[in-house]
Parts: C-alpha cells; structure tokens; sequence
C-alpha cells in the first residue's frame, strides 16, 4: 500500500496582511497530480488543517474542494485534528464525508475502537491499520489533580499519552488477527517530540504543558506520521517516524526550506520505503540582512529570482544602521521599482541595544505573545520552580482560550 504523509496545512493563514488562498489552490492541484502519477491509495494529513479555529469561508471552500478532488481521483483521506484546529468546525461534516471515502477524527473518542481504521488500496481492500490519534488535549486523557507541580503534570501528561498510543495499539492488533492477515499498523500524532526541530512559525502550546514526548513512548507502528513541526525530519534517526513538515512556507525562516510531502510504501512485511516529493514553492519569500548598503544588491538579487506577473515577498532586517529612524522610506525607496513587496523590516541589534531598546524600537508585528510573556518572565527574580509553574500556567489558559473559541 502507498500513503502519502502530509501536514500542517494552514488553509486560512493570513500571513502579514496577506493571503495564502492562491498558493493552496495550486497545492491542491499538484497534489492530485501525485496522486495520480505515484499510484496514492490515500492521503494523510496529520493536524493544522485549519490556521485558526474559526477559518475564513474561503478556507472552508478550499478543505472541500480538496476532499472532492481526491475523491475524484479515487484516493483516500484520513484528517486529523491539530492545535490550530477547531474540533466542533471538523465536526460539522464529519458524518456526510464518510460517504466521500473521507476520514475526520477531532479528538480522543470515548471509544477507543472508533480512533482504529483500515485503510483501503484503490481496488478496495485492506492495506493497512490506522491509529487515527489526532493532537491531544489534557482534558481527553487526564483529570486534574490538586497540589501538582509542573514537573508531575508534565509527568502524568506524558503517562497518560503513552498509554491511549498503547491502547491503540493493542486494538490495531487485534484488528489485525480479526482481518487474518499482517496488515501494517500506521499510528499519527500532532505533537513536538524530544529532539525535533521547529521553526517561528510552530505555536509552542506543544500538548498542554507537555513540551516534548520521548520517542521510546512511541508504540512499535510499522510507520508514524507526525504533524505540527513545519520541517520535515526523522525523528531521533529513525527511518519509520516521520515529521512531513509543512507543504508551503509559513514564516520568514522557513522560507529557504525544501517543502515536501512523504510517499510511505508499506506491504505485509511492514515499512518498505518511505520517498520525499518536492513540493514546488508557489510563491517566492525571502528574508535578506544587511546595511542599507548592502541590502541594495541583496534585495535586487531576490527581486531576480521573481516570476513573471508575480512578486517576491520580503523580509528585511537590517543590521549597522538600524538606528535611523527613516528605515521604512529608505527600503522603499529601494525596493520602489523592483518586483518585490517587503512585509516585514526588523531591526538587528546587538543584546545590549536590544534591552534598552526595544520598547523604542519594537512593534506588535515583531513580536508573539509567547515573545512577550517570556520577557516579562525575565524581568522577575524567581526560582527555577516558580518559573516552571508560571510558564506551564501560561500555557494551560492560552489552550483554554484556544478551546473555548472552537466551542
């Protein structure tokens, strides 16, 4: 059986004032090419379907558009929910799209069986078990206990996700024996592990004030997809655990990266290959650092790789004269009859400047509010233990308010 493993798609991102609904729309066209030229029995987008919990009608039209198209191309899909996700939006149509040979698993369901799935190959028969496991919420896996420290949240968190991936599992195995035959078992996840490597773009909620789950807690699946790092990457250097990354860049830094989606070939001998595709970049985003001097060629050498009818989007950080007050005339100026458009200018500034700076010089755009939080944070003279409890504190209400918008 071929899957095609893929993640964090972001339909609805509104990136610095402008829209990502172009390059979506040619990413759903390439990938049904795929489908079609690499023979995909299904399609797997582990979380972040959704860039917010509450997405724009054009998104909406964009995830329907994407499960009719590969239904057309007779391919399955199996959506999982991510942090960014709302579960009450995905659930709207999740019942109506069984019919569409479309998957949509929101969250940990009372009945674990409900989260095991058999994938078919395009003629119809099984070719593999799914551990649907979306991302994970405390609430879905853990009660509350009073008198905790972070140290033993972030420990029975940790416990109590190694035991649904467990329970799952077992019943994919189970599964397996009531179908008679080795099928290979896939289990997802929508969740930083030890070791991974993110990019500005990741939301570091991670799963409540669990910051990294340990890559020996994962259950012994023939292959596991994994979401919400944008990098592609194996995990801990294994071959079968997979972080596909996102398929278009969704911050300055990650601009430079190969974007791809991952082909996973598995057979009743398990995981046979797994074969990155290159995705093709949709639109031409570059962050260029220098003096106003030297800016001027750099930001004309991207202005070159610009194609035609389209401009390049720019971030520009300026170093040695970012104490001019002028900057945003002086770029414009610039930039004024090249075939760019600069979104963002950022200062850079050596760490002492940056201290007694940066109230002067930095705006909102320049910062998160995980940026601000933890510079409040280094303004107080706390122990180590406060600083645990206030950060995982930190953490807890924003997922609430993350929660309480998709309710």
């Amino acid at each position: 059986m071929r899957i095609l493993h893929t993640s964090d798609w972001h339909f609805g991102q509104f990136f610095l004032g402008h829209s990502r609904q172009a390059e979506h729309q040619k990413l759903i066209t390439w990938l049904v090419d795929q489908t079609r030229l690499h023979a995909v029995d299904a399609v797997l987008i582990a979380g972040d379907i959704f860039d917010t919990s509450a997405p724009p009608s054009y998104a909406r039209e964009l995830y329907n558009r994407l499960i009719l198209a590969l239904r057309e191309a007779n391919v399955g899909l199996i959506l999982l929910a991510g942090n960014h996700d709302s579960v009450a939006v995905l659930d709207e149509s999740r019942d109506l799209l069984k019919a569409l040979n479309t998957v949509v698993i929101t969250s940990v369901q009372d009945d674990p069986n409900e989260q095991i799935r058999v994938l078919n190959t395009r003629d119809g028969k099984p070719g593999a078990i799914v551990c649907a496991i979306p991302f994970i919420r405390p609430r879905d896996v853990l009660q509350s206990v009073a008198g905790q420290t972070a140290q033993e949240k972030q420990a029975s968190l940790q416990d109590a996700i190694h035991a649904h991936y467990r329970t799952l599992h077992e019943l994919a195995e189970q599964k397996r024996v009531e179908l008679g035959a080795h099928l290979p078992i896939i289990a997802t996840g929508h969740l930083t592990t030890v070791g991974a490597s993110a990019s500005e773009s990741v939301r570091e909620i991670y799963v409540g004030a669990l910051e990294a789950f340990p890559t020996a807690a994962f259950p012994a699946a023939d292959y596991i997809a994994l979401g919400h790092i944008h990098r592609p990457q194996k995990v801990g250097g294994f071959e079968h655990i997979r972080y596909s990354g996102s398929p278009i860049a969704l911050s300055f830094d990650e601009a430079r990266q190969q974007k791809e989606m991952l082909l996973v070939d598995l057979s009743l001998n398990g995981l046979e290959s797994v074969t990155p595709l290159e995705i093709p970049c949709f639109q031409t985003m570059l962050s260029v650092t220098g003096s106003l001097k030297e800016l001027e060629p750099a930001i004309a050498a991207a202005a070159a790789q610009a194609v035609e009818g389209e401009t390049v989007w720019l971030e520009v950080i300026v170093a040695a004269d970012d104490y001019l007050s002028d900057l945003h005339a002086r770029i414009q100026k610039i930039t004024a009859t090249l075939p760019v458009e600069v979104l963002r200018i950022r200062r850079e500034r050596s760490s002492a400047l940056m201290a007694l700076q940066s109230q002067a010089r930095e705006t909102l755009n320049e910062l998160t509010p995980d940026d601000v939080f933890a510079r409040r944070l280094q303004g107080e003279t706390i122990d180590d233990e406060t600083r645990l409890q206030l950060v995982a504190m930190y953490r807890e209400v924003v997922a609430g308010i993350g929660e309480a918008d998709a309710a």
